[in-house]
């Protein structure tokens, strides 16, 4: 079984300016390309959790969700880092796009995402954790059977390390 460190995205691996969809509006947050390179060198999977209602309020497709984490796989092979898997969850209960107008087990603090990810990658939750920005990441790590680690700033790459190396 895999040890894996999930992410959610926006206000964690990057700065959170609200429904972010185009490259040239990511930035990186402190540490966080130097985070996931560590991982990878030291076998731990990385993986992204990642609440994406923009796509069910119109204000762009899966198909830019796709690109942009395609880019930022880009970006992270400069630091030697990749991001083994993305998932997202478009849905939103009441959305104006009907077909994403649903309440599904995906849309954290559900766990679906977390499950899903830990099927297809064969993820021991006793030796992985999540760290994301909101409670809502928390409680969805929880519910999934893995350690939720609040992030409330500073350098991504010192948390990780502290957490993987000591336990928190």
């Amino acid at each position: 079984m895999n040890r894996a460190v999930f992410f959610d995205r926006d206000g964690v691996l990057n700065r959170d300016c609200g429904y972010l969809y185009r490259c040239e509006d990511f930035v990186w947050l402190e540490g966080a390309p130097e985070a996931v390179a560590w991982l990878n060198q030291r076998g731990w999977l990385v993986l992204v959790v990642t609440n994406q209602s923009g796509v069910a309020r119109g204000y762009y497709g899966e198909e830019q969700v796709r690109q942009l984490h395609s880019w930022m796989n880009d970006q992270l092979s400069r630091y030697g880092g990749r991001v083994d898997d993305f998932f997202y969850c478009p849905h939103l209960p009441g959305a104006p796009v009907s077909r994403y107008d649903l309440d599904c087990d995906c849309r954290k603090p559900r766990p679906g995402m977390i499950e899903r990810a830990c099927a297809k990658w064969d993820v021991d939750r006793g030796r992985s954790l999540l760290i994301g920005d909101k409670d809502s990441d928390v409680e969805a790590a929880q519910r999934a059977g893995i350690r939720g680690v609040k992030y409330v700033g500073g350098n991504l790459w010192r948390l990780v390390e502290r957490l993987v190396n000591h336990g928190g």
